[in-house]
């Protein structure tokens, strides 16, 4: 007859419960898998795959009692380490809707808004564009396989265990999340530019012919130079995003390491 103590039980638990709760955590701030527009049952069906898949391959977690003191401690550490991975990855779509916003006020769509359901928030209609074409970059980049590999790795890099914090992890989350504007000002400038030229025409415009009536004719101006700008600019968005995605992956698992690694 085949019998379990509670030791075995608490071991099996551990094994499992301990990476749910990082993958959990890691895919309720994810843009990309964790898409808020997808149902919380498919992202907690797509965290038990994940745990089922990772954790055989994981070290031995430490003989804690879930329900102890030490375990409380243990699962905090585990929805940190999942809550900064998955914040370092939403800073590229931050920069992105940022790169809408520049874009929208200089060609004057800075009214025009929809609903995004990644960010929970109303955000630039460029912007949007911006985020779902760049969603599709990295889908068909296999930016999700690298997500999940970073995933991974973070188990072997930052094992399971009650390791006491460190603030230099929580620095270097705020350093990765100045690139928002930066980030955003390099991607808008090509259009940004452009419309600026347009903008100088129009002045020069307005300066020869004062009858010309500057709002009826501007408009269309600038919003046609905006989006041809766009149009080729667009082309040399997929490198720069790909190249994006990786420096913040590598971000989210240098703040993990600096925060709980040895």
């Amino acid at each position: 007859m085949i019998s379990f103590s509670s030791a075995d039980l608490n071991h099996w638990m551990a094994l499992f419960f301990y990476p749910f709760v990082r993958i959990m955590a890691w895919l309720s701030i994810d843009p990309l898998l964790g898409n808020r527009a997808a149902p919380n049952s498919i992202r907690l069906g797509l965290a038990l795959v994940l745990t089922i898949a990772i954790a055989p391959t994981l070290p031995s977690p430490p003989a804690v009692p879930v329900a102890s003191g030490q375990g409380i401690l243990i699962l905090v550490q585990q929805i940190l380490i999942g809550l900064a991975l998955g914040f370092a990855l939403r800073i590229v779509f931050a920069a992105l809707s940022t790169a809408g916003q520049f874009i929208g006020m200089q060609m004057g769509l800075s009214m025009a808004s929809l609903y995004d359901p990644v960010n929970g928030a109303q955000t630039p209609v460029l912007g949007q564009l911006l985020i779902v074409t760049s969603t599709l970059i990295l889908f068909a980049a296999n930016g999700h396989h690298q997500v999940i590999a970073a995933l991974w790795n973070s188990f072997h890099e930052v094992p399971i265990g009650a390791v006491p914090a460190s603030g230099r992890g929580f620095l270097g989350l705020v350093d990765w999340a100045g690139v928002i504007f930066s980030t955003g000002l390099h991607i808008a400038l090509p259009v940004a530019a452009a419309l600026l030229a347009a903008n100088l025409a129009l002045g020069m415009m307005t300066r020869a012919a004062p009858q010309l009536n500057i709002f009826s004719v501007g408009f269309p101006i600038t919003l046609g130079t905006g989006l041809l700008a766009l149009y080729f600019a667009i082309v040399y968005l997929p490198a720069y995003i790909e190249r994006f995605w990786r420096d913040a992956i590598q971000a989210g698992l240098m703040s993990v390491r600096s925060m709980f690694g040895p």
